[in-house]
């Protein structure tokens, strides 16, 4: 899997209201049309450029979704189940462990 690249935010930022704008000035102008459009301009590739866009409308809440908020509560409630589980792995080998060793010291 290739590795992402990381932009600025400031770039993101530019380029979703540079897309935006474009937009406005154009009503005519379709989404794809705007990030073929900008994304040259910026140096991002429309793909991800279009992503951005859309996520930054359902963070202003214009279209249904879920928020970059919400994605990260997501990301951190799901590692925080990983390592509960992982707890209650090491905590089951442990009581098995002490468990046997307090069977094998009974005089049956």
């Amino acid at each position: 899997m290739a590795q992402g690249r990381r932009y600025p935010r400031e770039l993101r930022e530019r380029s979703v209201r540079m897309v935006a704008e474009a937009q406005a000035e154009s009503p005519e102008l379709s989404l794809s049309q705007a990030v073929l459009r900008i994304g040259p301009r910026v140096g991002v590739v429309p793909d991800t450029l279009r992503g951005w866009v859309k996520q930054a409308r359902v963070d202003a809440g214009e279209v249904p979704g879920r928020s970059t908020d919400e994605l990260a509560r997501v990301r951190e409630l799901e590692r925080e189940v990983r390592e509960l589980k992982r707890a209650n792995e090491i905590l089951l080998a442990a009581s098995s462990f002490f468990a046997r060793e307090l069977d094998s010291r009974l005089p049956w």
